[in-house]
């Protein structure tokens, strides 16, 4: 009969399994490959215990803190931040400021992003700043400098 791969049986293994847990002089003789202490240490202590391994999906995903409204609106572009002492500082009385000015300045970072204005600051120049968001005391300080706050459309 000639061999080919429909005749192979499998042949049996000759190594002998590791006799575990027979004393010292067995080589896994102390604490039988079990670790110390514990549940899984103990005899019959492996039964109901949570699956060892991969957690479920939803316990893998990072919990999201602190992030309010801005995690559930449907526009996930990022809010950049500019402080009307900056704007102060950098533009000229009159001038008309909006995203992508910012982002020619280097004052945000993404010209697609979306921009907030904040009150951090004096501001003592009228200026025609455009932006997305305002708080309200940036509202106040930029129409109490002669100035206008235009909301653009998200």
């Amino acid at each position: 009969m000639a061999l080919s791969l429909d005749n192979l049986s499998k042949q049996k293994s000759r190594k002998k399994p590791k006799r575990v847990g027979r004393g010292n002089a067995s080589g896994k003789g102390n604490y039988s490959t079990r670790g110390i202490k514990g549940q899984r240490s103990r005899s019959g202590g492996k039964k109901g215990l949570k699956v060892r391994g991969l957690k479920p999906l939803i316990a893998q995903l990072p919990k999201v803190r602190g992030a309010g409204n801005f995690i559930l609106r449907k526009n996930k572009r990022d809010i950049e931040i500019v402080n009307l002492d900056v704007l102060d500082k950098k533009y000229k009385q009159g001038e008309k400021i909006n995203p992508e000015v910012l982002f020619r300045d280097k004052l945000i970072k993404n010209e697609n992003s979306l921009v907030k204005v904040l009150a951090r600051g004096k501001l003592s120049k009228g200026l025609e700043i455009s932006a997305h968001f305002f708080s309200n005391k940036a509202k106040e300080e930029i129409a109490k400098s002669g100035g206008k706050a235009i909301i653009l459309s998200k």
